[in-house]
């Protein structure tokens, strides 16, 4: 099969290449040694140049290879025509420059190729390669140097050319094998095709050296044939696809092979110590095992750079380069077990608060790069007070301090500094947890149990607090405006968290929702005191001040991102269950369970409660209101279970005892 690109001329060339090598083939097994006729032996030579031109029309590197085919030809064109009757042929001759030239540019055409397909070759290979290479040519270099260097007479030109034809053909063989190693011993049809031809080749011009050193050459042996077969396959090899870079092999392959050709080279250095082998090859062959013993030394630095790199990886972060979770765990064991009398340790753990908020704000990759940057920075920070900084997932960041409690309580602020960062609408801190070795922990498990305790019980803490300090500075401005608002909030606030926990949510939600109930009413700093207290129905007008005060009481409560949650419930907190509420007209279950809730007891501790144009109702006046407005105003569920809480509190109330929330003063 050849390349999809050649031509329909190189096809029919080459076809008629292949049959012509037949034809050739047969005749000689036909007419045998000695009996080709010389027009016989033209159209042979003609074949042979026909095969050179073919193989340089590829371009590339080919055209090296084509040219070496295309020598061949020319050289034994002379030969036919000037030499094919003579008794004697002169050594060297015009022929020998042609013949000679074949390997060399063969050679550099097939080197070229190799260079070309693999732009980065590793030093092992080329270093298999090599050593596969001369253990070829040892082995060639024992078969055949010995018996022409014997047969080498005359004048020393002569002598050189003869020597030279052993010396081109062991080097295109080791090329050819060389260049197998240094892929891997992977072999597309090119290279294969190549390789096959160069064998050919080989044979064919082994075996003339040796009979014509042994005087019995015989011209138009069957053998002859590989010279032509040799240059028809390289043709063909030409004109094949373009060879495939950087195939990876076989691994097995390419661990066995080179370890078969340094077998092949101390096979032959054990049989020169018994038998008679040429010096040439034994230098050959033993420079084939040093090549070897390098290939080993190689693969044994590579293997430990390998392992280390494996070493590393497993101890270390991948984003921020510090050590990771089994770093920490090595290092804690480590400190625990050498640490001697009155030596301590400290384990800082370290959770990022608002990197949840700065990674759904910027993105994932401004995320990585923060925690790159604050991993840079705590790593500096830890080496400044003798420490060491780890990365153990997500936001959670580790420093081991070597160091007396004093000195780690205060290096912990500076860890606890290098780990914060701020800018335009981002705000990154952190919560520690610190335990100190081995007086509060002597195994790695139980510190990382007791530091993680410790961080949470911060990280909660502190959030409570945070939370804690905005609402009561909101309720705090709400008292200074209108102080009956804050105790209407309180009660409605009770009752709304009784009735989350009563509905099944969390501590955390109903937490959240207490805080909508208690600053619900926080816009209505905005409204005017003369609509606050009127005691008659508003007007429209009125009613639009109105209905702004929860937008106004979601903008100020936002503002504090500890009660980011809060404010969408006191937005929503005046919608109605049928879409006629306020500011949005929301309905059902889209409207937030939180704020549905608020609604309800709102509503409640309103109509309880004496007002300016209206008198208190009793409260099974007021849950008999809300049940009627039940599935309309309000959501029936929320109001089933409210009314449940009411009355069950009532109920544990002391007989006499009355209940300033629940009923009408």
């Amino acid at each position: 099969m050849l390349d999809a690109s050649a031509p329909r001329h190189v096809r029919i060339a080459l076809a008629l290449l292949v049959a012509w090598l037949a034809v050739d083939i047969a005749l000689t097994i036909v007419h045998g040694p000695g009996n080709t006729p010389r027009g016989e032996r033209f159209v042979y030579d003609a074949m042979l140049i026909v095969a050179g031109i073919v193989a340089m029309s590829r371009g590339s590197s080919a055209r090296l290879i084509g040219a070496g085919l295309t020598a061949w030809g020319a050289g034994d064109v002379f030969y036919t025509a000037a030499y094919w009757t003579a008794d004697t042929i002169p050594v060297p001759s015009p022929a020998d420059a042609g013949y000679l030239f074949f390997p060399f540019l063969v050679a550099a055409g097939m080197l070229l190729t190799l260079r070309r397909t693999h732009v980065r070759i590793p030093v092992v290979r080329r270093v298999d390669g090599l050593t596969a290479a001369l253990s070829v040519a040892a082995v060639g270099a024992a078969l055949v140097w010995d018996p022409v260097q014997a047969a080498a007479s005359g004048a020393p030109l002569a002598v050189v050319t003869n020597l030279a034809y052993v010396v081109l053909d062991l080097a295109l063989l080791a090329v050819c094998v060389g260049a197998f190693a240094v892929r891997g011993w992977s072999m597309d049809r090119a290279w294969l095709l190549c390789g096959l031809g160069v064998l050919a080749f080989y044979v064919a011009d082994s075996l003339y050296l040796v009979h014509t050193a042994n005087g019995d050459y015989v011209m138009g042996s069957l053998f002859d044939q590989g010279w032509s077969t040799g240059i028809v396959v390289l043709a063909i090899a030409c004109w094949q696809p373009v060879p495939s870079a950087g195939l990876p092999g076989d691994r097995l392959r390419s661990v066995a092979m080179p370890l078969v050709f340094a077998g092949v080279a101390l096979g032959l250095l054990a049989y020169a110590g018994v038998g008679d082998v040429d010096p040439l090859a034994v230098v050959l062959a033993t420079i084939a095992l040093v090549t070897t013993g390098l290939r080993l030394l190689i693969t044994a630095r590579e293997n430990a750079r390998m392992l280390g790199a494996s070493r590393r990886e497993a101890v270390t972060d991948v984003l921020t380069g510090l050590g990771n979770r089994r770093a920490l765990s090595q290092a804690l064991d480590q400190a625990l077990d050498t640490a001697g009398p009155g030596e301590s340790f400290a384990l800082l753990l370290a959770d990022l608060d608002g990197f949840k908020r700065y990674n759904d704000t910027f993105g994932h990759p401004a995320g990585d790069a923060l925690l790159t940057r604050l991993g840079e920075r705590l790593a500096a920070a830890a080496v400044d007070r003798r420490g060491t900084a780890y990365r153990l997932g997500g936001d959670e960041f580790c420093v081991l301090l070597a160091g007396s409690p004093e000195d780690t309580f205060e290096a912990a602020e500076a860890l606890r500094g290098a780990l914060t960062e701020h800018g335009e609408g981002f705000e990154v801190g952190c919560s520690v947890g610190l335990v100190l070795l081995p007086e509060e922990a002597t195994e790695p498990g139980e510190a990382l149990r007791i530091a993680d305790q410790r961080l949470y019980a911060a990280k909660n803490g502190g959030r409570a607090t945070a939370e804690r300090q905005s609402k009561d500075v909101l309720i705090r401005a709400l008292v200074e405006r209108s102080p009956e608002l804050v105790e209407h909030s309180t009660d409605v606030a009770t009752l709304s968290e009784e009735v989350a926990r009563r509905l099944g949510l969390t501590d955390h939600a109903a937490r959240e929702v207490r805080h909508a109930a208690e600053l619900h009413d926080v816009g209505k700093v905005a409204v005017p005191d003369a609509i606050l207290a009127k005691p008659g129905p508003l007007d429209e007008h009125e009613w639009a001040f109105i209905r702004q005060h929860t937008l106004i009481g979601e903008r100020i409560i936002a503002a504090a991102p500890a009660l980011a949650r809060v404010a969408p419930i006191v937005r929503a907190s005046h919608e109605r269950w049928d879409g006629r509420g306020y500011p949005d007209g929301t309905e059902g279950d889209r409207i937030p369970l939180g704020a549905r809730i608020v609604a309800v007891a709102d509503a409640y501790d309103a109509m309880v409660a004496d007002r300016p144009y209206e008198p208190a109702r009793t409260s099974e006046a007021a849950l008999a209101e809300l049940c009627r407005c039940a599935g309309s105003q309000f959501d029936p569920v929320v109001v089933a279970v409210f009314c449940e809480v009411v009355r069950a509190r009532r109920a544990e109330r002391p007989a006499g005892e009355p209940d300033a929330s629940l009923e009408p003063a």
